[in-house]
């Protein structure tokens, strides 16, 4: 069940700053890969080891197999990869490419160019990674991102697409500021947190039914659903103002508690002014990437052919701002245990048992 009213001042801010891409419009065609698979060996796969992935603009799908390497496929080109051009040509203007490395047991790949443009909105990336790695994703400006079969801990962070994890067992940590998220966990461990916030976007989380975990479960303009029996999931409802991390209390001062209507366009205001405030600095990221890339241009020109510089930093990813006020629910499931939560400024929520 959808019940999503957009949040119009930050979707009307990122449709002006023309740098995200609509959660509904579908990504450009891909083209063929023009690479083989990249292997990518962990200095010890005797452990758990963790892939962290950047980028500026796609779709991420990662997949957990009973294999001790990390496989990459994309329709972007590897950095470092060989390549043949027809009779002997050159390439002179700039390309999306990734780049990969691998230190004490972590994985990095970057995918980025010095000039972004619609190539960089068609990357299209494959991980296969073996069943107990961690996984951190961060795409910028938006993309879909799925995650299937993953023992070890997640980590997304995303600003304008789904996120679909599935048969997960480890802990969870999902960021995204316009997006539905939908995940569902084979085992939640304890000690292990699950926490999935959107600014604009339904969530739906599924549990196995004897999951023990303390919830906590916010949304402004939305409702709250679960399937849970009333003796299995014993909540408490209540209206605050306290961000999604803290306890709640009602924000007074002086004595005077505030109206629902005063410190829900306290919490308006802040969003915007937060988003804008991420959006500005995305923009002077890429401005500063522009210039060092015209300068490498410049620097290989008059070396005439000779190496092109490193690929310019990728600029930062705006921060998803902390919700606050809405609606509460807390509560505890089969008794308590680790921490579930879930918020959305705009968006239905739903924990509900994991079917067999």
């Amino acid at each position: 069940m959808k019940t999503i009213r957009p949040l119009v001042p930050i979707l009307l801010g990122l449709a002006a700053a023309g740098l995200v891409r609509g959660a509904d419009e579908a990504p450009p065609p891909a083209e063929a890969n023009p690479a083989a698979p990249l292997h990518v060996k962990f200095s010890d796969p005797a452990k758990p080891g963790t892939v962290r992935l950047k980028m500026m603009w796609g779709d991420v799908t990662v997949v957990a197999a009973d294999i001790p390497d990390v496989v990459v496929e994309s329709n972007i080109k590897n950095k470092h990869a060989e390549e043949k051009a027809p009779d002997g040509l050159r390439r002179l203007d700039s390309e999306v490419t990734y780049s990969a490395s691998e230190k004490d047991n972590v994985i990095r790949l970057e995918f980025g160019t010095d000039q972004p443009g619609p190539e960089a909105g068609s990357a299209v990336v494959t991980l296969t990674v073996p069943r107990q790695t961690s996984v951190i994703v961060s795409d910028a400006f938006g993309g879909k991102v799925t995650v299937h079969g993953v023992a070890g801990d997640v980590e997304v962070h995303d600003m304008n697409g789904e996120i679909h994890l599935d048969q997960l067992a480890g802990a969870a940590l999902v960021e995204t500021m316009n997006g539905e998220v939908h995940a569902s966990f084979t085992h939640v461990p304890a000690g292990k947190p699950l926490s999935f916030t959107s600014m604009n976007g339904e969530i739906d989380v599924r549990v196995p039914a004897d999951t023990k975990a303390n919830v906590r479960l916010r949304t402004h303009n939305g409702a709250i659903y679960t399937d849970f029996d009333d003796k299995v999931l014993v909540t408490k409802t209540e209206a605050s103002n306290a961000p999604f991390t803290h306890r709640v209390k009602i924000k007074t001062s002086g004595g005077h508690t505030e109206t629902d209507e005063e410190w829900q366009q306290d919490v308006h205001d802040a969003v915007r002014e937060a988003v804008r405030t991420g959006m500005e600095a995305a923009r002077e990221a890429i401005a500063a990437a522009h210039e060092a890339a015209q300068a490498a241009r410049e620097g290989a020109a008059e070396a005439q052919g000779g190496a092109m510089p490193a690929m310019p930093a990728m600029p930062p990813m705006p921060a998803v701002p902390a919700i606050s006020g809405g609606k509460v629910v807390s509560g505890t499931l089969n008794g308590g245990g680790p921490d579930i939560q879930i918020a959305t400024m705009n968006g239905t929520i739903t924990l509900r048992k994991l079917q067999p």
